[in-house]
Formats: structure tokens, C-alpha cells, sequence
């Protein structure tokens, strides 16, 4: 059954990359939809490469398929929502961490309930021990950090602060 779902996925993926190239080979016209479909299934393989094992064991196989589903129900206007509300995250961590904002203050407190809207994109149900769990992977985790840090060192320590303030850890 699972070998047939990743048949069925890669099947999807081979014929959007179809479509994709005999699109720009101006063989046929690709609707709007069709690209933003492969675009985010596009994602979904990019993330399984690089994280997929080891997401799966950290969060197991429900949660996993739970989230990629929600993310491939996003609406393009959801997924610009989801893509904005991530900037948004950064450009506050880096300006806070600058600052030397208290992570507590009102900054932590929007960042952290930012946050917790960016997770409800791809989290079928939210938790509070696993979005502080999240956080502290964000600083456990090196190739985490470094996202979070890649301007302004310190912001996946401030967010991980933020989020435990805000939740009373």
C-alpha cells in the first residue's frame, strides 16, 4: 500500500515535470494551477530528500502525511500568506535580536504568536510542547540555526525564548 501511494505520487511528479517542459518547449500551455501544484509537490520531494527519514522519526508517519497533505491543500493565496508570514518572523527576529529586545516583551510575544499562525500552514492540530519542542530543535539542530541565524546571530535563540515565554515555560 505505501509502495503504491509513492507510485501514485511519483507518477504525479513525472507528469507535472512533463508538462512543465513541454511547456517551455511552447508544446502546450500550462494552466496557473497546474504549475502552483507542481511547485508545491515539487517542495514536498525537496523537503522528503533532504529530511524525510529523519522527520519521520522524530514525528512519525501520521503527522508527516498529515502535514504534507495540508500543505498540498494550500491555496496559492494561503501559501503567499504562509511565505509572508515567514518573512515577517525573520525580518522581527533580526530587528529584535538587534535591538536587544527582551524576548518576553511584546516583540517575543507577536513573534512567537506569528509563529504558532506560520505552523497552522502545514500542522493539522497545534501543541504547545511540540511547537517549544520545534523551537529547541531550531537551536539543537545546526542546519536550523543557521536559517534562522544566516543574518543576525542569536534569532533561533530569541524565537525558541519567545515561544517558551509566551506558552509560560
Amino acid at each position: 500500500e505505501k509502495l503504491e501511494k509513492q507510485q501514485m505520487k511519483m507518477t504525479l511528479l513525472i507528469k507535472n515535470v512533463d508538462k512543465t517542459i513541454n511547456a517551455r518547449k511552447g508544446l502546450i500551455i500550462m494552466k496557473d494551477k497546474e504549475k502552483f501544484e507542481g511547485i508545491k509537490q515539487n517542495l514536498i520531494q525537496e523537503n522528503e530528500k533532504k529530511y524525510g527519514t529523519e522527520i519521520r522519526q522524530k514525528y512519525g508517519e501520521k503527522a508527516v502525511k498529515e502535514s504534507n497533505e495540508k500543505f498540498m491543500g494550500l491555496s496559492e493565496e494561503d501559501y503567499a500568506k504562509m511565505q509572508e508570514t515567514a518573512q515577517k518572523i525573520n525580518a522581527l527576529l533580526e530587528k529584535a535580536v538587534l535591538n536587544g529586545e527582551d524576548p518576553a516583551g511584546e516583540t517575543g510575544k507577536e513573534i512567537a504568536a506569528l509563529h504558532r499562525e506560520w505552523l497552522g500552514f502545514t500542522w493539522k492540530g497545534y501543541s504547545p510542547e511540540a511547537h517549544i519542542g520545534l523551537t529547541q530543535m531550531y537551536l539543537d539542530d545546526e542546519r536550523f540555526t543557521k536559517y534562522y541565524d544566516k543574518n543576525v546571530k542569536g534569532c533561533a535563540e530569541f524565537l525558541n525564548k519567545a515561544v517558551k515565554s509566551m506558552l509560560g515555560k
